[in-house]
């Protein structure tokens, strides 16, 4: 271990030791006191002298006549300077404006109900069709024999069915005799003139007749029943026959190539689709701030985003259910489009009518939130003090945005109103609204 280390260590430890217990001895000396003054006070023979405080009286100088009092408001708060805008509020329309598409009116995908070969020439893509004109066709195959079948067993069965109702007929007349020979039977054997073997004989002829009346009833009922299935299989077969063919439900575009000859359509399988264009639909989406101001039948009026052209319609559709995602309200707007000339899936700029309001346009960058969240401006209020007002955004467009809820002229902060609050003094300098 080092020696002078330890030396140095227990040197400056003696110095502060005597600097603590002689401290007063030292301040004294420092103010000009004599050394044996010094040594007094170290010794505790003598008081350490007051510090020298200058007469505050005399310090103070007489202030000269005329000469401005601000050094009493050293202490209040510095303007601080921001950048304002004069805005004048301006009638708005109330349209709801919002971003939106184009969707066909319908839309449907011919699928087959039944499997076979398509033996009919294919429809390109862009084609028009109207309602009931053929698409796809396919191969009837076994078919139409089954069909013919079918027919013949109907046939078959309606044919047995006046048999059937004489057996019925017969039946019944049987049935009239035996109950006649019954009566005559028990009234001789009442007088004695036959026996009982003779009235016994009859009445089981009578119960034989019963029995094939009942027989004869359950096959014409064998017959209705057979008749009945064979109108059904009769109807199966035409029903499938009806399915080769796959018709247009409603006029419209092909918007793919209907199945190629020769291909094989399984049961759903994709004949083609087709898309109704005339009217067409505007759909958008409706903020739930917004949506109360907009009601079915309003007008409405888009402006596509390709070439910029203007249509005009209603709106016929207005969601009452959110989506849970957005938490926005779909809107649908019907528009004519006899020329087919608005397709399906473009983008369109919608505007709906609704009541004006007086609005400012300001820059988006000036609106700010309070310690609430409450979305507002602040502004330059009474006596240059800065003050926070709450807004509502009316729109949004590329020049800025539309806001309620100040008055009618407000000098609006547009740089620094995130460096001052409520009732702190500022220092404008105003910009015109056009820079």
């Amino acid at each position: 271990m080092r020696l002078l280390p330890l030396l140095t260590a227990v040197l400056v430890a003696a110095i502060l030791a005597v600097a603590i217990m002689y401290r007063g001895a030292l301040v004294a000396f420092a103010n000009g006191a004599s050394f044996e003054e010094a040594v007094a006070i170290a010794e505790g023979t003598a008081p350490p002298p007051a510090a020298a405080e200058p007469d505050a009286a005399a310090a103070e100088p007489e202030p000269e006549a005329g000469a401005p009092a601000a050094a009493e408001d050293d202490t209040a708060p510095q303007p601080v300077s921001v950048v304002a805008m004069r805005s004048t509020a301006t009638e708005v329309d109330g349209a709801v404006v919002l971003r939106g598409q184009t969707e066909a009116a319908r839309q449907v995908e011919l699928r087959a109900e039944t499997s076979g070969r398509v033996i009919s020439n294919p429809l390109r893509k862009g084609a028009e069709v109207q309602e009931g004109d053929l698409v796809c066709e396919l191969d009837p195959g076994t078919r139409e024999a089954s069909l013919s079948e079918a027919q013949a067993r109907l046939a078959e069965a309606r044919a047995s069915v006046p048999s059937s109702e004489a057996r019925v007929e017969e039946a019944k007349a049987a049935l009239e005799e035996a109950l006649i020979n019954q009566n005559a039977a028990q009234k001789l054997s009442e007088g004695g003139y036959a026996s009982d073997t003779r009235v016994a004989s009859a009445n089981a002829a009578v119960r034989s007749a019963e029995a094939g009346i009942a027989a004869a009833e359950s096959g014409l009922s064998t017959v209705s029943a057979a008749i009945q299935s064979a109108e059904a299989a009769v109807a199966a077969a035409e029903r499938e026959i009806d399915r080769l063919t796959v018709e247009a439900p409603f006029g419209g575009l092909l918007e793919s190539d209907a199945a190629e000859i020769g291909s094989l359509l399984q049961t759903g399988g994709l004949c083609a689709t087709i898309i109704q264009l005339d009217p067409i639909k505007l759909v958008g989406y409706i903020p739930e701030t917004e949506v109360d101001r907009v009601t079915t039948g309003a007008r409405a009026g888009a402006r596509l985003a390709a070439g910029a052209r203007e249509v005009v319609g209603e709106v016929t559709f207005l969601s009452r259910s959110a989506d849970p995602q957005t938490r926005t309200f779909r809107v649908e707007i019907t528009v004519p489009n006899p020329d087919l000339s608005i397709r399906d899936g473009q983008t369109v700029e919608i505007g709906i009518e609704a009541e004006g309001a007086q609005a400012h346009l300001l820059p988006q960058s000036a609106l700010t939130l309070d310690d609430d969240g409450t979305l507002g401006v602040r502004i330059v209020g009474a006596d240059s003090m800065a003050e926070f007002v709450p807004i509502d955004v009316m729109r949004d467009t590329a020049r800025g945005m539309w806001v309620t809820g100040l008055p009618d002229q407000a000098d609006v902060i547009i740089i620094g109103q995130e460096y001052v609050v409520s009732g702190v003094p500022v220092a404008p300098t105003f910009q015109e609204p056009t820079q």
